[in-house]
């Protein structure tokens, strides 16, 4: 109620009557009138001296005038910041990815269509964004395959075949790929469990009966990049992620097709954000 009083108050003031205010406002006189009454008689002050007809600010209104107008010129500056968000003229997109290679090309789009939006990009594991997103703390999420959840809205983009990787000085790095079944036994190198790409890849050797001797499990892509670099055993990655190494050699898996999945996800009841919404109309499928 103080709100619309002090409202009330500011416009009397401003305008010189409440008849002025009625109209500026769009409410009725009396209901004017009646806030000022209620907001005097609830402090115990008197704001306008009544003159007849006419209302002159007390020195304690004309006190509280200058206050109003601090506070509403901040309303106004809310409004109009609200204003702009809504045209995409203004405001933050944050970002959750499980990698910067997909994330990248749909951020150029973005950037190009709405190039006042500020834009972070927070990266970790699969299980990661999906908890920032739940959280609140990002606002879409760019990730791989992803279990059914419905309180996400998900959205296809692409995917990508599983591949490994060897150090230069692996045996079988003048090969032109491998079957799943000479992993048996093999010395590999893993991303940590909540890596999407290394379950559909434990899937497919679940499903084959093979057993690789896991030797090392790390939290990053480019660390087990490193550690099969220096030779500490076998790797695998999406065929998206590979970056050029001279010091690897990749390897298709002949016999058998294990893919990744990407998708754009956000809670459900966020896809009517404008920003999120922008960004999800952007997204075109790439390889589906």
């Amino acid at each position: 109620m103080l709100y619309t009083q002090l409202r009330s108050f500011h416009a009397v003031a401003r305008e010189g009557s409440a008849t002025a205010a009625a109209r500026v406002l769009k409410i009725s006189q009396p209901t004017i009138t009646t806030q000022i009454k209620e907001l005097e008689s609830a402090y115990g002050v008197e704001l306008f001296h009544r003159r007849g007809r006419g209302l002159e600010l007390t020195e304690l209104g004309q006190e509280l005038l200058l206050k109003t107008q601090r506070f509403l010129g901040v309303e106004d500056d809310m409004i109009e910041m609200l204003e702009a968000a809504g045209k995409l003229a203004h405001g933050h997109l944050r970002i959750g990815a499980v990698g910067p290679f997909h994330v990248m090309k749909m951020l150029s789009a973005f950037q190009q269509q709405f190039p006042s939006i500020h834009v972070s990009v927070e990266l970790g594991n699969t299980q990661e964004v999906l908890q920032r997103l739940r959280d609140y703390r990002t606002d879409v999420a760019v990730l791989s395959q992803i279990e059914f959840d419905p309180s996400l809205l998900t959205v296809p983009y692409s995917q990508q075949r599983v591949v490994v990787f060897v150090s230069k000085n692996h045996p079988w790095s003048g090969r032109d790929g491998i079957d799943l079944k000479e992993l048996e036994g093999q010395d590999m190198v893993m991303r940590e469990h909540g890596s999407m790409t290394r379950q559909a890849f434990e899937q497919a050797l679940e499903k084959g009966k093979i057993h690789p001797n896991i030797v090392l499990e790390i939290g990053s892509r480019e660390a087990v990049w490193e550690a099969v670099a220096e030779g500490l055993g076998i790797g695998m990655v999406s065929e998206a992620s590979v970056v050029p190494d001279n010091r690897l050699k990749i390897l298709p898996i002949l016999d058998a097709d294990i893919f990744t999945y990407n998708h754009v996800a956000c809670l459900q009841e966020r896809q009517d954000i404008r920003l999120v919404k922008a960004f999800l109309d952007l997204i075109k499928p790439d390889g589906l």
